[in-house]
């Protein structure tokens, strides 16, 4: 569980620097921010896509996915958490400032979550305590979480939470998880996590189009479940 908290932290004090920051910047410089990010982002998402080796095993993980998610309301689950944090704990109350809280929960949390580093670091820290993956995914987040709070506001940092208790998760059930995953497993999962970061990309930090992106995550479960029954029949 070392690297998870450390995760968190790095999460909080990035988060909150990018607060301190947000103040002195102009709207402009924050709307670059944000377009670099999510730029960055939707890279990343094809990068990570490209590990597939077979996309139709990610395209079945993502239809299915949605299915799920969307007859499970996650995305509006997350929502829902956003207001309830925001009016828990933000005593800014004008619309547009509401928006940005829950905007910035819900993009950091899905951003911070999906990614081979998340998963694969747990994994590792649970099993070995080498927390190496995570140490390193804690830098990457703490500057992403600096750029987010700085043009998404205090919403960012409750963020921390979901990080703590998905990865912390993960790294409860390691054991059971080394015994099943295979690489082909984690390729096509990192591929299927790497479509949720398109999408993030494209709906929250870039808004060319709104997506339900929280509806996507049952994919990250699917695609390795897809593997396994297809290696069945070989």
């Amino acid at each position: 569980m070392i690297g998870t908290l450390l995760n968190v932290a790095t999460i909080l004090v990035g988060g909150g620097l990018g607060l301190l920051l947000g103040a002195k910047l102009s709207e402009r410089l924050k709307d670059t921010v944000i377009a670099g990010l999510g730029l960055f982002t939707l890279v990343y998402g094809v990068s990570l896509f490209l590990k597939t080796e077979n996309s139709l095993i990610v395209l079945g993980s993502i239809l299915i996915g949605v299915l799920v998610g969307e007859w499970l309301h996650i995305e509006d689950g997350l929502m829902h958490l956003g207001i309830w944090l925001e009016g828990r704990f933000n005593n800014k109350k004008t619309e547009g400032q509401n928006k940005n809280f829950i905007k910035g929960f819900v993009t950091a949390a899905l951003v911070f979550c999906v990614g081979p580093m998340a998963i694969l670091g747990s994994i590792q820290d649970g099993l070995t305590g080498n927390y190496n993956t995570l140490a390193v995914k804690s830098i990457l987040d703490g500057f992403a979480a600096m750029a987010f709070a700085s043009s998404l506001g205090v919403g960012v940092l409750f963020s921390s939470a979901i990080v703590l208790l998905y990865q912390g998760a993960i790294t409860l059930l390691a054991g059971t998880v080394q015994n099943v995953i295979t690489t082909s497993m984690m390729n096509e999962l990192s591929a299927a996590g790497g479509v949720i970061l398109v999408a993030i990309a494209i709906s929250s930090l870039l808004e060319i189009k709104k997506i339900r992106t929280g509806s996507f995550l049952p994919a990250l479960l699917f695609a390795p479940l897809i593997v396994w029954i297809v290696s069945l029949f070989k």
